[in-house]
């Protein structure tokens, strides 16, 4: 914080009374990079845009969130801070929305699904935490991951 308020040229009471504190800081950036990446899912091209079929964008919004994530994880797991807050920070929330309002479109409840906890279940599949531990401390590649991704996409829309 002291860093930060000394590049912005203001006291560090200024840098605490905006974002409250590191953790709140670190969620400011990582919004700024989370932006980019919603873009390209709710406005972008085919297939993780609009424009394609449910399932295609099921499909293409698994790696594209880990290749996201990958490229930025140091962020998002600084930027997790207490359990509580994993679920209410607005990335998330919107991660969840999108995935659950594509689930209902690719029509998961004709099968006794539930999207909104389906939704769950996909988010955590991409979570930062477990994604660095499987990449980094397990040593499986990205392309395995995203393979699994498509595998729980198909199994879940049968």
């Amino acid at each position: 914080m002291d860093a930060v308020a000394t590049a912005a040229e203001v006291g560090k009471g200024t840098v605490f009374r905006r974002f409250g504190d590191r953790i709140g800081l670190l969620q400011a950036l990582l919004d700024h990079v989370e932006a980019r990446f919603q873009s390209g899912f709710l406005e972008g091209e085919p297939p993780l845009g609009p424009g394609a079929p449910a399932r295609e964008r099921l499909h293409a919004f698994g790696p594209a969130a880990l290749r996201h994530d990958a490229a930025h994880r140091e962020l998002y797991l600084a930027a997790e801070g207490k359990p509580e807050r994993r679920f209410v920070t607005p990335s998330v929330r919107l991660r969840h929305t999108h995935l659950a309002m594509l689930l209902s479109s690719a029509g998961v409840q004709s099968t006794g699904g539930d999207p909104e906890l389906l939704a769950h279940t996909l988010l955590s599949f991409v979570d930062s935490a477990l994604t660095s531990h499987l990449t980094a401390q397990r040593g499986l590649p990205l392309e395995r991951l995203e393979t699994g991704w498509a595998d729980l996409v198909d199994r879940l829309l049968g």
